[in-house]
C-alpha cells in the first residue's frame, strides 16, 4: 500500500490525460484517469481513495456538473479546469463544490502549485 496521494484526472482527451498523469507521477503522486462520464462514475464509486480530482470541462456536456456534485458528496476535493473564463462556469464550479477554477492554458508550474496547495503539501 502506498502513502502517496491519489489524483484523479478527468478529461475527454486521452493524450492530454496521459501527459497530465505522467507529470503528476514525476511529482510523486499516484494517478488514475477518467476520459468519459462512465469512467468518472466508476472512479467515484471505486475502492481507491482519491485525494484530489482535476476536472477538465472541455468536451463534456452539462452532465459533468452532476459528477462534480457526486465528487463533493463523496468528499473528494476537486479543481475545475475550463477552456474559457466565464462567470457562469465560475458560479457553477463553486456551486458544485470546486476548490478552484483554473482557465487554460495553465503552465505546469502553476498547476502543480494549485495541486500542492489543495493537498496541503
Amino acid at each position: 500500500m502506498t502513502d502517496k496521494p491519489m489524483i484523479l484526472a478527468v478529461g475527454n482527451n486521452r493524450a492530454n490525460l496521459d501527459l497530465l498523469t505522467q507529470q503528476l507521477g514525476r511529482e510523486g503522486y499516484d494517478t488514475t484517469s477518467a476520459a468519459s462520464l462512465e469512467e468518472l462514475d466508476a472512479a467515484i464509486q471505486g475502492k481507491q481513495s482519491i485525494s484530489l480530482s482535476l476536472v477538465d470541462l472541455s468536451g463534456f456536456d452539462q452532465r459533468i456538473w452532476q459528477r462534480c456534485e457526486q465528487l463533493r458528496k463523496a468528499k473528494i476535493p476537486f479543481i475545475v479546469v475550463s477552456p474559457q473564463r466565464s462567470p457562469t462556469i465560475q458560479r457553477d464550479s463553486m456551486k458544485h463544490g470546486a476548490g478552484a477554477l483554473l482557465v487554460k492554458p495553465i503552465g505546469i508550474k502553476d498547476l502543480m502549485e494549485f495541486v500542492h496547495t489543495a493537498l496541503g503539501d
